[in-house]
């Protein structure tokens, strides 16, 4: 079940990325829902910074290259769920839809798990400060 965001423990944040099970589920999920755009490898859409002909950015990288760790848990989890539009809000258009339709609250937080789980240490630590400070 979602754990309530306002209350990470020690500053790690909601992503169980140290549990092998979450990992090997989120492993699985991202592989069927999130691999097509972002990359079998994590490592999004070429030009992922520039805008397509309609106006759209690519897929952006969840590998340690990619912008995800400069986020919190909580906004993560929100785009995942909700879509990155909704987070925005106004008239931002994004290919990113929610998933909170077709993903549990623990699947998508499974997901996000794994993809933590790939960082290596040093942006792990400063993704765990970026929570901490939340």
């Amino acid at each position: 079940m979602f754990r309530p965001v306002s209350a990470p423990a020690a500053g790690l944040g909601l992503f169980p990325y140290t549990d092998p099970q979450a990992v090997a589920l989120g492993e699985q999920l991202y592989a069927e829902y999130c691999a097509a755009c972002h990359g079998t490898d994590l490592e999004g859409e070429p030009d992922w910074r520039v805008r397509d002909e309609d106006g759209y950015l690519p897929a952006p990288p969840h590998d340690a290259t990619g912008h995800t760790w400069h986020h919190p848990d909580e906004q993560l989890f929100l785009i995942t769920k909700h879509g990155t539009a909704a987070l925005v809000g106004g008239d931002y258009q994004s290919r990113m839809m929610g998933f909170g339709d077709v993903l549990t609250d623990d699947d998508i937080l499974a997901v996000l798990a794994y993809i933590k789980s790939t960082w290596p240490a040093g942006v792990i630590n400063r993704h765990n400060q970026i929570n901490a400070a939340q």
